[in-house]
């Protein structure tokens, strides 16, 4: 296959705004909102992770991103323009779940009749080994496993040398290895001045990759922030160790301890973020093994913005 010569962009350096703006853009199906006024800026070389349970609204937003839904009220700007607009979305790659590709084309016929869709694609070659798909370009669509399909809308979202990549639950199908190398493969692009957007369920994902986070529940924006700003906003640390001599009661009895449950032997507490706990645990049994403190996570955050109402701002 002849590579061709790739001439890099020259109109993303010239814009200085956002690479995304909504400005109190809201979406309503006659009385129901599916997402209230909200704005928000995602800036040029960002990572940003779209957080929140189904019907949170962040697919609203997500379409309506990539020029696939309109708003009721508010604008929607991609790099300072429409995404409405046709021609505005040659600057965007988006891989989505729900994709339905011609199963008899190969991996490499599929990647270049998507790139011929762009004025400036990637070479075919250089899109296949950015998407680790080299070794499985001559096998056609059908033979390909969850995973090596999920490689392959990566490469789709990836030929035509976007500068903003739209990705909706990318790591769904990929085993614990294969997702963190496609996590360093989503470093690389934004290393190259990209900017990615995407939505995910695993919380790990987001705490990796982002360098913000955007939470939703029910239609509204709750809370924003870096993974490092929402964990300092969770007073929490997790303690965990093993004890012949310690119960449940006499630990829930030690002050700065919110839980405790026991699992295959080992008593995990959940303790105040400020608590120095260890002196008065081994105050009470100095023989206790596998001590070990493990601060805030994500999951902590999630679930403490919930509220029976929802998710708390």
């Amino acid at each position: 296959m002849q590579l061709e010569r790739h001439t890099p962009r020259t109109w993303r350096p010239e814009y200085a705004g956002p690479a995304i703006e909504l400005q109190e853009v809201s979406k309503s199906y006659g009385a129901i909102p599916a997402l209230h006024p909200t704005s928000l800026s995602i800036h040029p070389g960002e990572v940003v992770a779209l957080l929140g349970p189904n019907g949170a609204g962040k697919s609203t937003l997500v379409n309506m991103v990539l020029g696939l839904l309109a708003p009721s009220r508010g604008a929607v700007k991609v790099y300072g323009r429409s995404p409405l607009n046709a021609p505005h979305r040659m600057h965007t790659g988006s891989m989505l779940q729900q994709v339905h590709l011609a199963a008899n084309l190969r991996v490499a016929e599929l990647v270049e009749l998507f790139s011929s869709y762009y004025p400036a694609p990637l070479p075919v070659a250089e899109t296949l080994r950015r998407a680790g798909l080299s070794d499985l370009a001559g096998r056609t669509y059908r033979q390909l496993s969850g995973g090596q399909r999920q490689r392959v809308r990566f490469a789709l979202a990836l030929c035509g040398d976007p500068a903003l990549i739209v990705m909706d639950e990318p790591t769904v199908a990929l085993d614990v290895d294969t997702r963190r190398s496609f996590w360093t493969q989503v470093r690389a692009l934004v290393d190259d001045g990209r900017t990615v957007l995407l939505t995910t369920h695993y919380l790990e994902e987001a705490d990796a990759l982002a360098d913000r986070i955007l939470v939703m529940d029910r239609g509204r924006l709750v809370a924003q922030a870096t993974p490092q700003e929402l964990k300092a906003r969770v007073n929490v640390q997790h303690v965990s160790l093993r004890s012949a001599l310690l119960t449940e009661a006499q630990l829930m009895a030690v002050p700065g301890v919110r839980a405790v449950r026991q699992q295959d032997g080992v008593l995990h507490l959940t303790v105040d973020g400020q608590a120095v706990i260890a002196p008065p645990l081994y105050a009470l049994d100095p023989a206790l093994q596998e001590f070990a403190v493990r601060p805030a996570s994500l999951e902590d955050v999630f679930q403490g913005l919930k509220t029976p109402q929802g998710v708390s701002a």
